[in-house]
């Protein structure tokens, strides 16, 4: 299995980073991928999450009308929009597979727990100067 995040970098207030999750060995439509960060000193948290099947998208309210999730299963790739980035979207980006757990667990879990999470990433670093 391989998930490799790539798309960060450093950019100003007001800009627009595109984040990648490209992924193999693993069946991608049987999975949620899920885009988690995290700041220095502070827990991953979750900032939106996308079922492959059904392209069903959870977003964080840290990420609502700013962020769009989208998924392209012929390259068995995600994708996360970052617009108008702040200074507090400053973190390590992961995104990780979630073996789909049904549309309710879902949308009550995807976001709030990252132990349900069979693989991750290794990460991409996102900073955003004022």
């Amino acid at each position: 299995v391989q998930i490799v995040e790539s798309g960060g970098g450093l950019v100003q207030a007001g800009g627009s980073l595109r984040l990648s999750c490209a992924t193999s060995g693993f069946a991608f439509e049987d999975y949620a991928i899920g885009w988690f960060r995290q700041a220095p000193g502070k827990e991953r948290e979750g900032v939106s999450c996308i079922n492959n099947s059904d392209e069903d998208t959870l977003y964080a309210d840290s990420g609502k009308g700013r962020f769009t999730n989208s998924s392209d299963n012929a390259k068995n790739t995600v994708y996360l929009q970052m617009n108008s980035l702040k200074t507090e979207d400053t973190a390590v980006y992961y995104c990780g597979a979630l073996y789909y757990p049904g549309p309710t667990t879902y949308r009550e879990y995807g976001l709030r727990h990252t132990h349900g999470y069979d693989y991750w990433g290794q990460g991409t670093q996102v900073t955003v100067s004022s």
